[in-house]
């Protein structure tokens, strides 16, 4: 296997002096249209630092005590990307190194010993996050682009772009072996996956909604469509859908569970739609319009606010999960995608 070439950074990515304590919960938002990462203050909303890491930050994965953070910067064009780990508390790079080319949405299992990268070579690269080797590649074909970890660092579900529109279900346990497969109904999109492992929820290309799989049963038990209508809404992707073959307004990009496990939150152009979590109906709660097309979402861990990054507005929606009302504008970089909120590490 390819070994990443890892070396010790002494330098900040910050242009202040150092990290600031500035409150209890951060929003770490990438900017994949520039070269860096916003840190917000969730309480003030105020830009508290600039991580400068490199040309089109893509993924964003954090371990379970929020002390580090794991990126991928995709460098589009170039022969490799990069894989870098941040110490949330210092905001110092502890190590980066070159990978596959075009790394997207990574995901770490909860002590960070493990980081699965999604590589457009149709293979996700499986990387010890300790050592920065990369121990094996997942053959899935497609584009990988999303990746799940379950909460108890078991599984992990590999869910490429198009290909099969199968997600890989992987015991990182038993060597990262593939152990089953999950067909849904289009080309995938985000997914999410329920606290209790039971249900993994998968955003598909032409269905405004989301399926639902029964992990137990091991295949797609629900197909969730949105109620509320979407018309007069500005898509400037139509053509590239239309091309695609897929048609009409039915894209969703942005799909996240309550941390408290009560709602399921699912973005598509600009509105999210909030669905209770329960089955079998998974019942249209509400839906919130969004002052412009919505691209991926996270919650603050307490589940009083969504966060939803405003790709083309520069902007990140910051809403209140209990009102289902707009708190307030929170200010990015350019092309604001991945995000997540960390309690303030000491």
């Amino acid at each position: 296997m390819r070994a990443c070439r890892w070396w010790i950074a002494l330098c900040l990515l910050s242009s202040s002096a150092g990290a600031k304590d500035v409150g209890s919960e951060l929003l770490w938002q990438t900017n994949a249209g520039g070269d860096d990462i916003h840190i917000i203050d969730v309480g003030t909303g105020a830009l508290t630092n600039r991580l400068v890491v490199g040309p089109q930050p893509h993924g964003l994965a954090a371990t379970a005590d929020g002390r580090t953070v794991f990126t991928t910067i995709e460098a589009d064009g170039q022969r490799y990307g990069e894989l870098a780990s941040i110490d949330a508390v210092t905001l110092r790079v502890m190590s980066r190194g070159s990978i596959c080319r075009e790394p997207h949405a990574l995901a770490a299992t909860p002590d960070g010993r493990w980081l699965y990268v999604p590589c457009r070579d149709g293979r996700y690269w499986v990387v010890d996050g300790h050592t920065g080797t990369v121990t094996k590649q997942i053959e899935t074909g497609g584009r990988p682009h999303n990746t799940q970890i379950s909460g108890d660092g078991r599984w992990a579900f590999l869910s490429p772009m198009g290909g099969t529109h199968d997600v890989f279900v992987v015991d990182i346990a038993a060597d990262h072996r593939v152990t089953g497969r999950i067909r849904f109904g289009g080309s995938l999109r985000p997914s999410a996956l329920s606290a209790d492992n039971r249900y993994f929820l998968q955003q598909i290309d032409g269905l405004t909604g989301f399926q639902v799989a029964d992990l137990g049963l091991g295949s797609v038990i629900a197909t969730v469509e949105h109620t509320t209508p979407l018309g007069g809404i500005h898509l400037p992707f139509l053509d590239h859908v239309g091309r695609l073959g897929i048609g009409g307004l039915k894209r969703c990009h942005g799909l996240a569970i309550r941390p408290d496990q009560r709602e399921i939150w699912s973005v598509c152009a600009d509105h999210v739609t909030v669905h209770e979590l329960a089955g079998p109906d998974f019942r249209e709660v509400t839906a919130i319009r969004l002052p412009a097309n919505g691209y991926w979402m996270t919650f603050a861990p307490d589940s009083r606010y969504a966060f939803i990054a405003l790709s083309e507005a520069g902007r990140v929606a910051m809403i209140d999960t209990r009102t289902k009302q707009i708190v307030t504008l929170l200010a990015a970089g350019d092309q604001p995608k991945r995000n997540l909120v960390l309690r303030q590490a000491r």
